[in-house]
């Protein structure tokens, strides 16, 4: 066991710390810097720089989460129906982060909008029942005004103007339907987070890539932590009087670490994934959508197949996937310790329940873990239909770490969302979760200060309506008000 010995004079403080330079602290960071700007901010990555994790392109599933497309979000009930408010609720959280996404902008809390493209959401799927679904989704969803773009054809010619490596090659004879909103995005969040992090730095924050933050204790009404520089080996305490844990997958281990209540009853259920990706500028110049499919029969909805344009850094990329597989680490940067050492006496039952009862998610896991490239590539072959294996290469995406907790009836249940945990004091919050995501950091991290901050949060809220124009309504409910605030953030924003 390591033992780490603080030197006495090595002792910072802050009146916020950020643990992890992922998208949710550069969020709340700079929201916070904007509400008090004479707070100190202290953040602490381990890595050599921000947005490395869940945040980069490579490692994100999903680069602008809105539910134009996603179908794990209109999942059909048993009787057929289809329940649009999931997809209302998550395209609503979208609208607040575009809003501050053009503050952002206009601010220059980023460099430009570089970072944020536009790009048709495509739904399409294949086989009369499929067919029958994506034609009652659509009549649930089109008559709000948040989906009032959607459009549907199951003509295999208008799939092909549309989308055309979806269409060519494919039997005329097959069944097919999809659905579009033209006006998607696709967002680099790691040129976001980057961005927004610098900008911060800017502003005065203390940024300190290459730093681990090893112990987590209380001090007072705040807290104290034990960080390592990477580099030197050298050790200091800092102390905060409110923390926040944003580094993804070890946010859990770093809740358990500062012992609150809280946390108990909380375990991780690690995913990892793969992707093809195609850099060839003749196939991609053919592609011009993100295009959602439909999730395998026990699969997670992380894992729900889908053939996306990507923007990294201003250059145009194709991915497909994701191939879901287990790794037991709960970062790429960490090791395969991460889930045992997560295991505490409160939440061995929640896990073992979640265990027993997701066995078809078990069963999915060891197929995708098993499966070879040609197969992979059969997959990839159902969405496009003349693909060339050759021009793509498989890479590693970003770990998931599901949230598992206890239930009254289960003993243990497992969901695909995030899930916010703060202390009974508000002092130290953490973000555990995946799904949406990245792309709700915005009204996430409004909602976390709410709960954190609920003496001065009335006080903020002029501020925040600078930021976010549309604070406090609900645009579905409020369609002229849409059409003004999507409007604006169109023009800011390059769209």
């Amino acid at each position: 066991m390591e033992i780490l010995v603080p030197s006495e004079t090595s002792t910072e403080s802050f009146d916020v710390v950020l643990i992890g330079a992922g998208i949710m602290s550069a969020t709340l960071g700079t929201m916070i810097n904007q509400l008090e700007p004479t707070w100190s901010i202290g953040l602490f990555e381990n890595l050599d720089k921000a947005g490395q994790e869940s945040s980069s392109p490579w490692n994100n599933a999903g680069t602008g989460h809105s539910a134009l497309c996603e179908l794990n979000y209109t999942a059909a009930k048993a009787d057929g129906s289809v329940d649009p408010a999931k997809a209302i609720g998550i395209n609503e959280q979208f609208q607040v982060s575009r809003q501050f996404y053009s503050w952002a902008v206009e601010n220059k809390r980023v460099a430009d909008n570089s970072f944020i493209n536009a790009l048709p959401h495509m739904s399409f799927v294949i086989g009369e029942d499929h067919s029958k679904y994506l034609q009652t989704r659509y009549e649930a969803l089109k008559p709000n005004a948040l989906f009032d773009e959607l459009e549907i054809t199951n003509d295999l010619d208008t799939i092909n103007e549309w989308t055309p490596l979806v269409a060519k090659g494919r039997d005329a004879s097959q069944k097919v339907a999809a659905s579009r909103v033209v006006s998607g995005t696709d967002v680099d969040f790691g040129r976001l987070t980057r961005e927004l992090t610098d900008s911060l730095g800017a502003a005065g924050a203390s940024v300190n890539y290459g730093h681990k933050v090893k112990g987590l204790k209380r001090s007072g009404a705040g807290w104290e932590l034990t960080v390592k520089d990477n580099a030197s080996g050298a050790v200091k305490n800092v102390k905060a009087k409110f923390v926040f844990v944003g580094a993804g997958g070890g946010a859990l281990p770093l809740l358990q670490k500062a012992g609150i209540d809280e946390i108990k009853g909380f375990g991780g259920f690690p995913v990892s994934g793969q992707f093809l990706r195609c850099t060839d500028e003749t196939v991609i110049d053919q592609h011009h959508a993100k295009v959602y499919g439909q999730a395998s029969v026990g699969a997670p909805p992380m894992s729900v197949p889908h053939l996306d344009t990507r923007f990294v850094d201003g250059k145009r990329s194709l991915m497909f996937g994701p191939y879901a597989g287990f790794s037991m680490n709960f970062l790429k940067s960490t090791g395969q310790l991460d889930l045992p050492l997560s295991l505490r006496p409160h939440n061995i039952i929640p896990m073992l329940a979640v265990g027993k009862d997701n066995l078809d998610l078990t069963t999915y896991l060891i197929k995708e873990v098993l499966k070879s490239r040609a197969k992979k590539d059969e997959s990839l072959a159902e969405y496009f239909p003349q693909a060339d294996g050759s021009k793509w290469e498989l890479i590693t995406a970003g770990q998931r770490v599901q949230v598992i907790k206890k239930d009254a009836k289960k003993g243990g249940v497992l969901q695909f969302g995030t899930e916010v945990i703060t202390s009974s004091d508000g002092s130290i919050s953490g973000l555990l979760g995946a799904s949406p995501g990245a792309s709700t950091a915005t009204p996430i991290m409004i909602g976390l200060l709410s709960r954190c901050f609920p003496k001065q949060f009335a006080g903020w809220e002029s501020k925040l309506k600078d930021m976010i124009p549309s604070y406090g309504q609900k645009l579905n409910e409020n369609p002229a008000l849409y059409a003004e605030v999507k409007a604006a953030t169109d023009k800011s924003l390059g769209l």
